[in-house]
């Protein structure tokens, strides 16, 4: 049976119809993760879940400790990881509640702990291609046997917070061809691949980012969108896993090949 990593974003803490079979606590080289994995079942393949703010809600994205989080998954002997987060809509076009599955990252943040190799030894993983081919292959598929539509390619940009951006920062980032911003895939995609498991993420369009038009953010609107497409994503996820190949045929299980110096 595969065992699939799934991290909640904000707004997600539980997966409706995943049967919990055990709680695990992981303690990590790292420190701790946001909280304790739900291992269960949904669809036939063992999943393990785990709320990437904490149950409740307690852990801004800046202070997450995404090294523990990706590195409790990999002991557990998760070799794939789906990401699920709120993101604002850059690209006017991608309004909320579109649900997007990104392709590309571009990293603004700072501070954050962000390899698993920052000791003596120097490892360089190549990130040409920072979300799985093949496992966004099989989010798409599940889209089309679902009926959810899903935008097929964006670049998302992460940035630090807490605070959310600025109209300028915003217009600097859509004049760079970027769709989405967020807060939260990055160290998350970058370790996944240090750690050679697979990542890709399902982003959902929340609100527009700042300035495109001239509502202001709120939380709020971030919560009520989330709530709103809970049963889209599970929807997603329950036709992913049944269509998630057993046998990784991609680079990421390939990462550390090379990567060494």
């Amino acid at each position: 049976m595969i065992r699939i990593g799934v991290v909640g974003g904000s707004g997600l803490y539980d997966i409706p119809g995943l049967t919990i079979t055990e709680y695990k606590k992981i303690t990590t080289p790292f420190g701790d993760p946001s909280d304790i994995y739900r291992v269960g079942e949904l669809s036939g393949v063992e999943v393990v879940f785990l709320p990437r703010h904490g149950s409740p809600h307690h852990i801004p994205p800046h202070k997450i400790n995404y090294r523990a989080n990706i590195w409790g998954f990999k002991e557990l002997g998760v070799e794939r990881i789906i990401s699920i987060g709120a993101v604002g809509g850059i690209d006017p076009e991608i309004k909320p509640g579109i649900i997007v599955v990104p392709d590309q990252i571009v990293d603004m943040t700072k501070g954050r702990e962000s390899t698993f190799y920052d000791g003596d030894e120097v490892v360089h993983v190549d990130f040409t291609e920072p979300y799985c081919p093949e496992l966004r292959e099989s989010i798409f598929r599940a889209g089309e046997k679902s009926g959810v539509e899903l935008r097929r390619s964006g670049t998302y940009v992460c940035v630090n917070g807490p605070r959310l951006e600025t109209t300028a920062e915003i217009k600097i980032f859509l004049n760079m061809g970027i769709n989405i911003v967020g807060l939260t895939a990055m160290p998350e995609a970058s370790l996944a691949r240090e750690a050679e498991l697979c990542f890709a993420g399902i982003a959902v369009v929340t609100n527009y980012a700042a300035g495109i038009t001239e509502k202001r953010l709120t939380t709020t609107e971030v919560m009520e969108m989330m709530g709103g497409t809970t049963a889209k994503v599970v929807n997603l996820l329950k036709e992913a896993f049944k269509l998630i190949p057993s046998e990784r045929r991609c680079a990421c299980k390939d990462a550390l090949k090379d990567a060494r110096m």
